[in-house]
C-alpha cells in the first residue's frame, strides 16, 4: 500500500495573496496620510506674531516699560530644560532688567502638565505666578520662579507651593491666592494663547525655552548668558 500522502488536488497559492495586497494597500495609506499631514504642516498658513497677544498674556512681567528691548520668555516648570536655562541665564536676565536694559516677558506654558503625577502641575504652578503677579513686586516673582523649577520633581501641591511663595515674601493674598487654586484656568487660558503665538513664530514647533524678541527666536540661549548680550547689542528688526 502506498504512503505517499499526496494530495494531488492541491495546488500551491501565491503568498501575494488578496491579504497581502490589502495590507500593502492600508500601508501605502498610512504613508500617504503621514506625509500628507507633514505637508500640511509645512504648508500652514501661519499669521505673523500678535505683540499685543503677549503682551496681554504673560504670566509675569518685569522691566520699565522704557527699555530698549522686549523679549518674551517661554518656559514650562516641568521642564528640565527650562530649569537649566534658568540656572544658566537667569542671573543674567535680572541683571539686565536691574539695569534698565531689557524688559521681559515670562509665559509660563503648561504642554507637559501630563508628565506631572498630578497632571497639572505646570498649570498650577503658572497659576501662582499669576497670583503674585496681582498682588506681589519682582523680586517675590523671582524668586518663586526659581522655587518651583528646583521643586518641580516633587509635583508640590497648591499647599506646598503657598509654602513656596511665603518664603519668597509673598504676601498673604498670594498665599490663598495659590493655595486655592484660583486662577489655574486663566493660567491655562493665558497658556493656550501664548503657545498659540509661539507657534505662529516658530511655524507649528512649541518647544521650551524659546526666547523671542520681536517676534523672532533668539538663537543660543541654551549654552549660556552670551545670548542676552548679544541680543542688547543686535536686536533684530520687527
Amino acid at each position: 500500500m502506498s504512503t505517499d500522502r499526496e494530495n494531488t488536488k492541491y495546488e500551491p497559492k501565491s503568498t501575494s495573496s488578496k491579504t497581502s495586497y490589502a495590507l500593502i494597500a492600508v500601508a501605502a495609506v498610512v504613508v500617504a496620510l503621514v506625509v500628507g499631514g507633514v505637508l500640511w504642516q509645512m504648508n500652514k498658513d501661519y499669521p505673523p506674531v500678535d505683540d499685543k497677544v503677549l503682551a496681554e498674556n504673560a504670566s509675569f512681567i518685569v522691566g520699565e516699560r522704557t527699555a530698549p528691548e522686549t523679549i518674551d520668555v517661554f518656559e514650562d516648570f516641568n521642564c528640565p530644560h527650562c530649569k537649566a536655562f534658568e540656572e544658566k541665564s537667569g542671573a543674567a536676565i535680572q541683571a539686565k532688567v536691574v539695569a534698565g536694559q531689557v524688559r521681559v516677558r515670562y509665559h509660563m506654558l503648561n504642554f507637559l502638565d501630563k508628565e506631572s503625577g498630578s497632571g497639572d502641575f505646570s498649570s498650577r504652578g503658572a497659576a501662582a505666578v499669576l497670583c503674585v503677579a496681582r498682588n506681589d513686586n519682582r523680586d517675590v516673582f523671582w524668586k518663586l520662579h526659581s522655587q518651583l523649577f528646583a521643586k518641580a520633581g516633587d509635583d508640590p501641591s497648591n499647599a506646598d507651593i503657598a509654602k513656596l511663595a511665603a518664603a519668597a515674601g509673598a504676601s498673604q493674598a498670594s498665599q490663598t491666592c495659590i493655595a486655592d487654586g484660583a486662577l489655574v484656568d486663566e493660567a491655562r487660558g493665558m497658556a493656550d494663547a501664548s503657545s498659540g503665538q509661539l507657534e505662529n513664530s516658530t511655524r507649528g514647533d512649541i518647544v521650551t525655552p524659546t526666547v523671542l524678541s520681536a517676534g523672532t527666536v533668539v538663537d543660543g540661549i541654551t549654552d549660556g548668558p552670551a545670548w542676552l548680550d548679544e541680543l542688547i547689542a543686535n536686536p533684530p528688526k520687527s
